[in-house]
């Protein structure tokens, strides 16, 4: 345990963002990742498929994981933010990473360190579409 400026007890955490453009998953696990805190994704808060991965989606899906990470006691967090990446996934994140990240800040976790974990393919099996590539 750590204890901030203000004199607070600090019990971190460690909040897993996955972002794609199909969904957006919020998993909060202990300091050491092997036990599961909390965790919401877009497909329990809409049943909208095309909605799963809107900002807005992941922002209520953050706000619920947070509160069920305060519930048990954790209150700062790392985050580590992750998208598809590897072969042939996109390496940027979906976009409800940022909003989940600016609302766990907001509902009283303490961030530390952002991370981003996207695998990263070190010379991959060959890219779908042939020889000439996709034709359009």
């Amino acid at each position: 345990m750590y204890i901030d400026n203000k004199g607070k007890k600090l019990r971190w955490g460690i909040a897993h963002i996955y972002s794609s453009y199909n969904n957006t998953i919020i998993h909060i696990t202990d300091i050491t990742g092997s036990e599961t805190i909390a965790k919401c994704s877009g497909g329990v808060i809409t049943k909208v498929h095309r909605l799963e991965a809107s900002p807005t989606v992941a922002m209520t899906a953050a706000k619920n994981a947070a509160e069920a990470a305060l519930e048990k006691g954790i209150n700062a967090v790392h985050i580590k933010v992750k998208a598809p990446g590897g072969q042939n996934g996109p390496m940027t994140a979906g976009p409800g990473a940022q909003a989940a990240i600016r609302t766990l800040t907001r509902s009283g976790l303490r961030i530390g360190d952002i991370e981003e974990v996207t695998p990263v393919p070190h010379d991959t099996c060959r890219k779908k579409g042939g020889k000439r590539g996709r034709r359009v």
